[in-house]
């Protein structure tokens, strides 16, 4: 495959921030855009040059002149796109949090083994230069053994009971907005969890408004994490090692500096900026991916959203939150 023809299905606040970094995707053509409305749709085709647009999710996963779906719809809505495009054999790029259960990203996670169908989600953090060095560092033993990851992120929006942070029914919430990215870096530097510690609080809506989140390792590794809809925290993420350790700059989960601290050395601050807006690197990824007929991301891999999706689980259930899931169907 030489040419990956891209469609988005859900042209709102994210897709607008994505869409412009396809110009630095080499072999991708976006070429059709899907929106439950019609005027909204062709705003956004007008706005980024998209030729067609499909006036349903269903009429765009059925073009044969897609190969992958960027979705960008609300969190419980990912579901029923997701699985819909994987079985019309379409790849899947699907913004995080990829689902708000971890049943349905299980579910996710079957079919697209089932039908070898690429798939990953949209976790743009592992895809930036600077995490890619702080990843080859602490492969290479910069900081001897990795023991802990302390990481923050939090956004102060409006207090408004209608507005979409505060909505259980479209994925509203601190931690499939913010939570997601702290939970991710640590899974991503430390593995999957062995245990799950959670202290928070609720909005009258019954989403979280914040959390502080302990994963915890048999071998005594730990990773201490904070998210908030009520806090505007730095975004710094910090990797402590047996022989020094790193900082990640804020904001952590899109950044262009890490400060390397070994024992016995001055620090070390490495620069490594995105490409366009830092959206590239991971649609270069899908795309490279697709064409080469690969089922799954070697630095995404399905397992690893699992992993996450299994801790978020366990926070929202710990905190008594409000969750909708979606629907499996279109």
């Amino acid at each position: 495959m030489s040419t990956v023809r891209w469609a988005v299905v859900g042209p709102g606040r994210i897709a607008s921030k994505v869409v412009p970094d396809f110009v630095h995707v080499p072999g991708a053509e976006l070429v059709a855009v899907a929106s439950r409305s019609a005027e909204r749709g062709t705003a956004f085709a007008d706005r980024h040059g998209i030729a067609r647009v499909h006036a349903s999710y269903a009429d765009l996963v059925a073009d044969p002149e897609v190969d992958a779906v960027y979705v960008a719809t609300p969190h419980p809505q990912h579901r029923a796109v997701t699985l819909a495009a994987l079985r019309a054999g379409k790849a899947v790029l699907v913004e995080k949090a990829f689902t708000v259960t971890p049943a349905a990203t299980r579910e996710i996670a079957e079919v697209a083994a089932s039908t070898g169908t690429f798939a990953m989600e949209g976790m743009w953090t592992r895809f930036q230069p600077a995490v890619v060095r702080m990843r080859e560092l602490i492969a290479d033993g910069a900081i001897g053994e990795v023991r802990s990851v302390a990481a923050d992120l939090g956004v102060r929006p409006p207090v408004d009971p209608a507005d979409r942070f505060y909505n259980p029914e479209i994925g509203g919430g601190a931690l499939f907005d913010v939570g997601v990215y702290p939970i991710s870096f640590a899974q991503m530097v430390l593995g999957d969890p062995d245990t799950v510690a959670v202290t928070g609080s609720l909005a009258a809506t019954g989403v979280d408004v914040e959390e502080a989140v302990q994963l915890g390792y048999a071998d005594g590794r730990s990773a201490t994490l904070f998210a908030s809809l009520r806090c505007a925290t730095p975004g710094q993420a910090r990797v402590f090692g047996t022989a020094g350790w790193i900082d990640v700059l804020p904001r952590f989960h899109h950044p262009d500096t890490i400060v390397l601290h070994r024992t016995g050395h001055e620090p070390e601050t490495i620069t490594r900026p995105p490409l366009g807006a830092g959206y590239s690197h991971q649609l270069i990824e899908v795309t490279e991916c697709v064409a080469a007929g690969r089922p799954q991301s070697a630095v995404m891999p399905l397992a690893d959203t699992v992993a996450v999706q299994d801790v978020m689980g366990q926070v929202a259930d710990r905190l008594g939150m409000t969750v909708h899931e979606g629907p499996a169907t279109l």
